[in-house]
């Protein structure tokens, strides 16, 4: 017999179920806030939690939205990745080639 493993749901992050399979994530209506939402694997709950807790400064992680972050760490938690395989561009710096683009000034 498998192990079996806990997904959270991401709407309400307070129902649970548990399952004989290993996955990122399963779609099901949750049955606390009634919504037809994605249950999130604990591992990858987890370590977008411990993300949020100590954040790595080159991704900008308060500035990632909530998809982006579940993304990053389930490749990070359940892939082959490591955090350092991620980047992303500071919204600021980003303003400003998009200035400089429009404005036809070389980066």
């Amino acid at each position: 017999m498998s192990h079996a493993l806990e997904y959270r749901c991401i709407g309400c992050m307070e129902a649970t179920v548990t399952r004989e399979f290993d996955v990122s994530h399963l779609s099901r209506t949750c049955p606390v806030c009634g919504e037809f939402e994605r249950f999130v694997n604990t591992v990858v709950v987890e370590r977008v939690n411990a993300l949020a807790a100590d954040p790595p400064a080159h991704l900008h992680w308060e500035q990632l939205d909530r998809t982006r972050k579940f993304l990053i760490a389930e490749r990070v938690s359940r892939k082959d990745h490591s955090i350092e395989d991620f980047e992303t561009v500071d919204p600021d710096d980003e303003d400003e080639r998009d200035a400089d683009a429009s404005t036809g000034a070389e980066a």
